[in-house]
């Protein structure tokens, strides 16, 4: 029988999430400077007040179960509001707030939603340190960093056949109409060959997509949109892509409108209903808003 998951504490979760984040007992010791049996005995009486196996243990170390991939997710968020709470508190009455902001953004929101926002956010609490991680719009993506507690607010496409990770909150930022790049003064761009890359096959493309008998399958895939933009400029092909990507465009590319029914996708911030609640991730979606005006 569960024992009571209210008795669970800061120092049992912050073992439960090195266990996670080393894969094994002893490496988790070791980062922690605790004994190997002091980490096995404490997952042990994790497991027994949450009731359910959290880590799968074998002789290459110990792999979270899905019990304990979501225990070691809501854990990193439990602990992140202990640090919060602190700050928060110590800012109380000057309407400011100090301390590392996680941010996670896919590359062209990171490189150019993300740089004017944060400048007025350091205006406004010059104590706040923005940590930004770039990731791919693959898979879980920045959402899935917010959901994982690695992130307290992230920047993401929004508006895909797949439901995010569930009890998030989320909110347009921009939307961005797709345009057809290819090198300019080309006669016929539109018989060149298709660049594109990963985290361009989102769902909110795929139907237009289909329905266009003149694109043709992509024979080269970069590893992003700026690989993309580059090699386009070079002669080698045609893409089509979103009008964030397209802020790096020069000279050596023209852009062509796909008229009133081409793809649009939505980018929006993702937050959980705790970080919501902070005073500097409020105020960074409120400057990011701003951006639109």
């Amino acid at each position: 029988m569960a024992g009571s998951t209210a008795d669970l504490l800061p120092q049992e979760l912050r073992i439960l999430v090195a266990v996670a984040e080393r894969g094994g007992f002893s490496a988790a010791a070791t980062a922690l400077g605790l004994t190997q049996s002091a980490v096995s005995h404490s997952v042990r009486g994790t497991e027994a007040k949450v009731g359910a196996v959290l880590f799968e243990r074998g002789r290459s170390g110990a792999a979270p179960t899905p019990a304990g991939e979501r225990a070691v997710a809501l854990g990193r968020r439990i602990l992140r509001m202990y640090e919060v709470l602190a700050a928060e508190a110590r800012g109380a009455g000057r309407d400011t707030v100090e301390g590392v902001l996680r941010i996670a953004a896919f590359r062209s929101a990171a490189l150019h939603l993300l740089p004017p926002a944060l400048e007025r956010l350091a205006a406004r609490h010059p104590g706040i340190r923005p940590e930004v991680r770039v990731v791919r719009e693959i898979g879980a993506g920045a959402a899935g960093e917010v959901a994982a507690g690695r992130a307290d607010l992230g920047i993401a496409t929004l508006g895909g056949s797949q439901d995010g990770p569930p009890g998030l909150l989320t909110g347009v930022l921009a939307q961005e109409a797709y345009r057809l790049v290819h090198p300019a003064g080309h006669p016929d761009p539109r018989g060149l060959p298709l660049m594109d890359w990963d985290e361009n096959c989102g769902s909110y493309t795929r139907s237009w997509w289909r329905a266009q008998d003149w694109i043709p399958r992509a024979t080269v895939k970069a590893e992003d949109d700026a690989m993309v933009l580059t090699m386009v400029g070079r002669g080698l092909g045609m893409a089509i892509m979103p009008e964030l990507s397209l802020r790096e465009a020069t000279a050596a590319v023209d852009i062509t409108d796909l008229g009133p029914g081409g793809p649009v996708r939505q980018v929006g911030y993702v937050t959980t209903t705790e970080s919501a609640s902070t005073l500097a991730v409020r105020d960074l979606i409120r400057e990011l808003r701003s951006e639109r005006g």
